[in-house]
């Protein structure tokens, strides 16, 4: 193995080059304009899949984007890893506040700036080198792999499942190896093992038939704000706890070791309140900070409109008030479920002084690899050895659904080995993505490929 990480260090230059090159194609997926650079992305990652050495490799059309795939299956007995990732890229406005254009990746203070750098290509592309040093250096991999790289990331993944469902047999492997989430912090191996999954809905209140005069008719009829936001008021206790019959029921609960773990890391909730400008934290009583984002359900309005929101005065009681409200969920709850719960709580709550309409508008599965998993295992000992230092265990707030979508449909669990930060303006103008944590990530791919193998 000596010789493969070697490998990995003495092509770094050549694996940047390579990246740029990546970089430099405009495969923003929701827009119709750049559907030719979407085909010739995917080209160009079947391409450098071939380059590495993958016995088969195949674009399969879609109604929407191509699907990359490649395989090399050359190691019967030994565990099968499929390698997920996605080579689409979100848009680039507002395109006045980036410092060096999007598609023209510039490398300052050792982090190369361009749109898609973090997310997804620069972690997608390691996986691609790793398992290149190792074929060129010994010839062989110490496990099958698979590659699946998608275009539709970044507009929800419309093709994904559909394909999966039509190609399990194909896909079929004992885990997946994704890269598309962060480093705790700069240079600390990290292994995200559980993400949230989400509940959205939208509520909308319909009061008289028309706005009225707030003078004639206030006093009279119901305000849909008014009672929308006393409903909103009600979906929390007093200790900050969703206050839903049957929330809670299904929820995972953190072990001792998590919560030991989640200690570990030293959080600063004086130091987080202050980067955020607010002047304490709040949330459910009884939990860390970490473990209210990480662990924790979560119900929050994410917007609410109604009535007159121009400048100036209108007075006028609305006919109708909407809120959007998401709830995070943890795993084992079932976000159908959760809806259920959630409509017949609002409609409970509402008055009948005004007409309620609830609409689900999206929904993710929550997921979890155990600590305990031999494949969470491998990764802790490849990441361990790659940067030489002890690994820290995170879960993330936000959602993945296509890691639920795989553990559903393949039966495999997920391994998220990130090598992104939270700082480097995924889906903001600057993107950018640290170059030493992107030769660590070829080395701990390479390594954990290794580690499977074992």
């Amino acid at each position: 193995m000596d010789a493969v990480l070697k490998h990995i260090k003495n092509n770094h230059l050549l694996y940047i080059e390579e990246l740029k090159e990546l970089l430099r194609i405009p495969s923003i997926s929701t827009l119709e304009e750049n559907k030719g650079d979407m085909q010739r992305c995917a080209e160009y990652v079947a391409a450098k899949l071939s380059t590495a050495g993958l016995d088969r490799v195949d674009i399969f059309q879609t109604t929407g984007h191509p699907i990359v795939y490649g395989e090399w299956l050359g190691a019967p007995g030994k565990p099968t890893i499929l390698v997920y990732g996605h080579y689409d890229v979100q848009p680039v406005d507002p395109i006045d506040l980036w410092e060096s254009p999007p598609f023209e990746p510039t490398i300052k203070d050792g982090k190369i700036y361009a749109r898609g750098a973090t997310d997804d290509k620069g972690q997608m592309y390691m996986h691609i080198k790793s398992v290149e040093a190792l074929l060129k250096e010994t010839g062989k991999l110490p496990v099958n792999v698979k590659f699946l790289i998608e275009g539709e990331e970044e507009i929800g993944s419309p093709s994904l499942e559909p394909f999966i469902r039509a190609n399990a047999h194909l896909l079929k492997c004992d885990v997946v190896l994704i890269s598309d989430t962060s480093l705790y912090s700069p240079g600390v191996p990290t292994l995200t093992y559980g993400l949230r999954g989400l509940s959205y809905l939208e509520v909308e209140l319909i009061g008289p038939n028309r706005d009225l005069h707030s003078g004639t008719f206030g006093g009279a009829v119901a305000n849909p704000i008014n009672a929308l936001a006393r409903i909103i008021a009600q979906l929390h206790d007093k200790n900050g706890k969703v206050a839903i019959p049957g929330f809670y029921d299904d929820v995972l609960n953190l072990t001792s070791l998590e919560r030991k773990n989640f200690a570990r890391l030293k959080f600063s909730e004086k130091n987080y309140a202050k980067e955020l400008g607010v002047a304490e934290l709040q949330g459910e009583k009884g939990f860390s900070t970490l473990e209210r984002t990480w662990a924790r359900p979560t119900l929050d309005c994410n917007g609410i409109f109604g009535g007159w929101t121009g400048q100036g005065a209108k007075t006028v009681i609305p006919s109708k008030a909407t809120a959007k409200i998401s709830m995070r969920l943890v795993p084992n709850q079932d976000p159908k479920k959760i809806a259920k719960y959630f409509e017949k709580q609002i409609r409970q709550l509402t008055p009948k002084s005004v007409k309620i309409k609830v609409t689900s508008l999206h929904g993710a599965y929550p997921a979890i690899t155990p600590l305990g998993h031999p494949a969470t295992k491998a990764a802790t000992r490849a990441m361990e050895k790659a940067f030489g230092k002890k690994i820290v265990y995170m879960r993330e707030g936000g959602s993945i659904p296509i890691v639920a979508t795989f553990d559903k449909l393949l039966k495999a669990p997920s391994v998220l080995m990130g090598l992104g930060l939270n700082t480097e303006n995924l889906h903001s103008p600057n993107e950018h993505f640290n170059l030493t944590h992107f030769g660590l990530g070829i080395q701990s791919s390479a390594l954990f490929l290794e580690e499977m193998g074992k």
